[in-house]
């Protein structure tokens, strides 16, 4: 189970919203590179970036703060995954190119699911699909519009298509520090046969706990922002027991076999 630091950027700064209004933004940090290095510093085995400018957009907003992020990087090997206001093949080869790992497409694959299907194709590996949703509905746009579409039916439909892992955020607890909706994730996750990283309202180390607990249903890592800028969650403690307790859970079933 990978715990997974978030940088959202926003006007070129490192911040946190609730629940994704942008209104309601609170800045973190103002140099997003410095505090790529300080979550490496703590042990982080992947980054999640996302342009909250350019969801809103639909086109890239912080290209300058990502390149940046990648280059103080250096030689390391630590997977960044980027999403937000990426809607063509050429800003997906562009952020390739320049070390991102995964792009996630959000809003263009419910409004586009063919551009989704293309970027499987033209990017073996390295695409991810984001599924926001509120009582099992997706939103697009930045979370600004709710849509008839069931979470589930999606990520079928989207793993068919090649997509490398399911991003799975409850934007009701997004930002909230109200806990992980695990029955939601859990639901999402069971049917499906590609990893899904859980996102939005982990806490504590509980949270933590309960994750772990439901990982072989297929949630491979959690995505962390406003508990670890606040305090509420130490990442270095909460990836040190999930690595004790996922080397538990192997050692049970082993055991079992």
């Amino acid at each position: 189970m990978l715990i997974i630091p978030a940088i959202d950027l926003k006007d070129g700064h490192c911040v946190r919203l609730k629940q994704g209004v942008m209104e309601d933004a609170t800045v973190f940090s103002e140099d997003p590179a410095a505090m790529a290095q300080h979550w490496l510093a703590q042990g982080a085995r992947r980054l999640h970036l996302v342009d909250l400018n350019g969801a809103f957009a639909g086109k890239p907003k912080n290209e300058a703060a990502v390149r940046s992020i990648i280059e103080t990087m250096g030689d390391s090997d630590v997977p960044v995954q980027l999403g937000g206001g990426i809607r063509d093949l050429e800003t997906i080869e562009r952020y390739l190119d320049i070390g991102v790992t995964y792009i996630i497409i959000g809003t263009a694959a419910v409004k586009v699911p063919g551009f989704l299907h293309e970027a499987c194709d033209a990017f073996p590996g390295h695409i991810m699909v984001g599924l926001d949703a509120k009582g099992g509905k997706v939103a697009v746009d930045g979370w600004s519009k709710l849509t008839g579409h069931d979470v589930a039916d999606l990520a079928k439909r989207f793993e068919g298509y090649g997509v490398e892992a399911v991003i799975y955020t409850d934007i009701g607890r997004d930002g909230m520090l109200s806990g992980v909706n695990i029955p939601a994730t859990v639901e999402l996750a069971s049917p499906l046969h590609v990893p899904v990283i859980a996102s939005g309202g982990i806490t504590n180390l509980d949270d933590v706990r309960a994750l772990c607990a439901v990982q072989a249903e297929g949630i491979t890592g959690a995505i962390t922002g406003r508990a670890i800028y606040e305090g509420t969650l130490n990442f270095s403690a909460a990836q040190a027991l999930a690595d004790e307790l996922t080397q538990a859970s192997a050692a049970l079933n082993g055991a079992a076999l």
